[in-house]
């Protein structure tokens, strides 16, 4: 009788290959052949599940987002019932940024899959809908008026922050304090 395979499995087991490829090497180094050697099967393997690059980016990506999904909707569950907006933004934002080891991994694949999306734009389609959206959650928590520029503003600081502190010119305690700080102007000091 033939082995059953776990198709998912397999996916999965090359979509990680692709982040510690991407982690450690940089995006630029991420190929049929590198992945399948990190994941320890063949390149035609690889082929089978992923047919391109960008087939696999977008499957590490989703990766990716899934695992930050996660983070965020860990970290409001633990404020309870009814935290203010201040406090959930802060807690939202921080779950995203990679502010230890195990989040800077998947930091540097959303950020090399960004950079891989500026010269390949159709990789990037549902980009654009889920920062709308993404946007639209944030000023919906914001004090008016212009409350749709403030959140885009908060978005750009929160990328800004993960890009310094990927890049290592950022502490943890650095970003956080600077989250606190725009959170600060947008919301008053007393958290309002």
């Amino acid at each position: 009788m033939p082995k059953k395979v776990d198709h998912q499995e397999r996916r999965t087991r090359i979509a990680d290959a692709l982040m510690r490829v991407a982690a450690d090497q940089g995006l630029e180094a991420v190929s049929l052949r590198h992945v399948a050697a990190q994941a320890g099967v063949s390149a035609g393997m690889v082929q089978h599940y992923f047919r391109t690059k960008d087939e696999m980016m977008a499957f590490a990506l989703a990766v990716v987002r899934e695992r930050s999904q996660i983070r965020v909707t860990e970290a409001v569950e633990r404020l309870g019932p009814d935290p203010s907006p201040r406090l959930l933004l802060r807690t939202m934002i921080a779950a995203l940024l990679p502010l230890d080891e195990r989040t800077r991994d998947d930091g540097r694949v959303a950020l090399a899959f960004l950079a891989y999306t500026a010269v390949r734009p159709a990789a990037a389609s549902g980009l654009h809908e889920d920062t709308v959206q993404l946007i639209g959650f944030i000023a919906g928590l914001l004090p008016p008026p212009n409350a749709d520029a403030a959140a885009a503003g908060l978005l750009a600081l929160m990328e800004g922050l993960g890009i310094y502190l990927l890049g290592g010119q950022y502490t943890a305690a650095q970003a956080l304090s600077a989250l606190d700080a725009q959170l600060d102007l947008l919301f008053g000091v007393d958290g309002a």
